[in-house]
């Protein structure tokens, strides 16, 4: 059977090379739209196979803005476009697209294109389908348990959390229509740990007595509908979502609205302390999952109208997976969502591309897929593509024959055969040779090898992993990678936040490295100094996690074994003012001394909270002080957001 393909193009010429291109290489075209409203009325008639769109169109809407739509409605699309700069990949990738066509473009590279999109597409349609599979069935199991209302919630955050990330789940009717609280929820603290949150947690996290709720509920009375919210941008005319907002920090959020027992407005709201975390695909999916989570919702309620917290069950954790994350440490969101997408991706045998700086655990997420996927009894491979010569690089990877080159005196196997029935790590993928990434696209395409000095070809069953601390966008823009290959590596990207961005986890993380290399060393270990924490808070830390295992290592080499580790050398890049302080000679100058020490206190110590003052753990609980206190000070001091973010 044909497939279909949508031409929304504006330039007549180009419109109908496309289509003649198109028809001679078997496909039908059931369009051509020189603008995005007139798109839309081709796709009221009829769902293509796939869209080509350009991306500069006439009219109030651009190929970017049908894009989105197109996304929503899982509808796949190639873009067109005469500038391939990096500003305009970045943009376009926030879409999804299958791929990027750059004009002027040969009938080649069209066909190849379309036989990538079509690759993307059917293991993203295969794979979701099989997780839709999953998510509806998972549900009529949790509605036919026999557990109360708060297992089940819990089991619903869980369900939902591949489809739609969060930090915060949040469930109950309308405060007011109920007159009262009546939402509980779910804090995600760890990659399955959650802890539940109700009216006592909320207002203890918050600082707040419980004669205060009346009156946030009372001026509740607008809420949010069904759809799609960034924190900043809507109208705080609500006092009860305000303090959701801002006690957990939350940045965007996600509301969708069932009606249960016959009249009872319900509502699911999925927070994030990520800006535009969301989009139309996961109320999509939430729209598609309607009747089966209001089957749900009923059972719980009718098990507990209004969900309380049984004593001593604040924390539920699920370890199971967990143990595949070995040597990845960390709770901050960032990483959660990158873990979360590396359990989704490793069943399938799709290809993965690692991205993020050098020094932010590639590997170690390469080898995560692996043991979570269904080659894990197979070999893992791992190839450094950076630490090849060129001229060694194409036997390295496919093997070579006897004699194929001078000093090939025996048979050799690549690095791809070593790894068949298992997985293939290409750390470093930027740095191939283009000539390399013709070949290694074919291996993608055909799933087999040559050897140097051979014409036969040998079929291969390789799961690859890819990986980049390069922005492969620039590197297609500057000609020194191949856009064809982009997108056949791209197909699930991972992308792993720099140390920086997770400065919640240098606790965590400086105190498995010191306790490591203390055991390594036979040394005790005493704790690390708050001065060399909050030196540590204070860095950018350009070399990522694995400068900061240097740092402690160092540290402890240099620690007497008897006291806590300390910074025996400064950290580059932390800025140090060599001059002189200015000499005290008034009260008022012993006065200024003090308010510079106590801010630069309490900076530090919001650092490690993120901002967070009241509840269990907040900057006020560990000053041992009232958070009213902490707010005056901070006021006082003027210290602003900007100073410990």
């Amino acid at each position: 059977m044909k497939k279909n393909i949508l031409i929304v193009e504006d330039e007549y010429v180009v419109a109908t090379a496309l289509r003649l291109t198109l028809v001679q290489a078997g496909y039908s075209v059931c369009g051509i739209a020189a603008s995005a409203a007139e798109a839309e009325s081709y796709l009221q008639k009829q769902k293509p196979d796939l869209v080509l769109l350009d991306i500069r169109l006439n009219g109030e809407l651009s190929g970017i803005d049908l894009a989105r739509k197109l996304s929503a409605a899982n509808i796949a699309f190639i873009y067109l476009s005469a500038n391939s700069s990096q500003d305009i990949l970045e943009e376009a990738k926030k879409t999804e697209p299958y791929g990027f066509i750059v004009k002027p473009f040969r009938e080649k590279d069209l066909l190849v294109a379309l036989d990538i999109a079509w690759y993307r597409q059917k293991n993203t349609v295969e794979a979701r389908l099989l997780q839709e599979s999953l998510l509806q069935k998972e549900l009529l199991e949790i509605g036919n348990e026999s557990s109360d209302a708060k297992v089940k919630l819990l089991k619903v955050a869980k369900a939902f959390r591949s489809f739609i990330p969060f930090d915060l789940m949040v469930a109950g009717t309308s405060s007011a229509e109920a007159g009262s609280f009546t939402e509980s929820g779910y804090l995600r603290i760890g990659f399955d740990e959650y802890q539940y949150i109700a009216e006592k947690e909320l207002l203890t996290i918050a600082g707040l007595h419980t004669d205060a709720l009346p009156e946030i509920i009372q001026n509740s009375q607008t809420e949010n509908k069904e759809g799609i919210y960034d924190a900043n941008d809507q109208a705080r005319n609500n006092s009860l979502q305000n303090l959701w907002l801002d006690t957990f920090r939350i940045k965007s959020f996600l509301v969708t609205d069932i009606i249960i027992n016959g009249g009872t407005p319900f509502s699911y709201r999925f927070y994030s302390r990520q800006s535009d975390t969301y989009t139309y695909k996961h109320l999509s999916i939430l729209q598609l999952f309607r009747t089966c989570l209001t089957r749900v919702t009923e059972k719980m309620v009718a098990a507990s109208p209004i969900i309380k917290d049984p004593v001593n069950q604040d924390i539920a954790e699920d370890k199971s997976g967990r143990q595949e994350f070995e040597g990845i440490i960390g709770k901050h969101p960032l990483l959660l969502d990158a873990l979360e997408l590396t359990t989704q991706v490793a069943p399938y045998h799709t290809s993965v591309l690692i991205l993020g700086e050098s020094g932010t655990g590639k590997e170690k997420v390469a080898r995560s897929i692996h043991a979570l996927s269904p080659w894990k009894s197979g070999p893992f491979v791992e190839v450094n593509c950076g630490a090849i010569p060129a001229a060694l690089i194409e036997s390295e990877l496919f093997g070579h024959e006897k004699g194929a080159f001078t000093g090939a005196t025996e048979k050799r196997k690549g690095r791809f055969e070593q790894a068949d029935g298992g997985t293939i790590f290409l750390d470093e993928i930027g740095e191939l040779p283009l000539d390399m990434q013709v070949k290694l696209l074919r291996v993608l395409q055909e799933k087999e090898i040559n050897y140097v000095g051979s014409n036969l070809p040998k079929k291969i069953d390789v799961r690859i992993v890819a990986a980049t601390n390069r922005i492969l966008e620039k590197e297609v823009a500057d000609g020194r990678f191949r856009l064809d290959l982009y997108y056949r590596l791209n197909v699930f990207p991972i992308t792993l936040p720099p140390l920086r961005d997770r400065k919640t986890d240098i606790p965590a993380l400086a105190s498995f490295f010191a306790d490591k290399f203390c055991r390594e060393f036979n040394k005790v270990y005493s704790g690390i100094s708050d001065l060399m924490m909050d030196e540590m808070y204070s860095y950018h830390w350009p070399g990522n996690i694995r400068e900061l295992e240097n740092v402690l290592e160092r540290a402890v080499i240099l620690n007497d074994g008897q006291s806590e580790l300390q910074l025996r050398q400064n950290l580059s890049g932390i800025r140090r003012e060599n001059t002189a302080p200015a000499p005290i000679q008034t009260l008022e100058d012993v006065k200024q001394v003090q308010r510079e020490t106590e801010k630069a206190h309490l900076i530090s110590i919001l650092k490690r909270t993120e901002g967070r003052i009241r509840g269990a753990g907040g900057a006020a609980e560990l000053l041992s002080i009232k958070p009213t206190t902490l707010d005056s000070r901070i006021a006082k001091l003027g210290i602003t957001r900007e100073d410990f973010e």
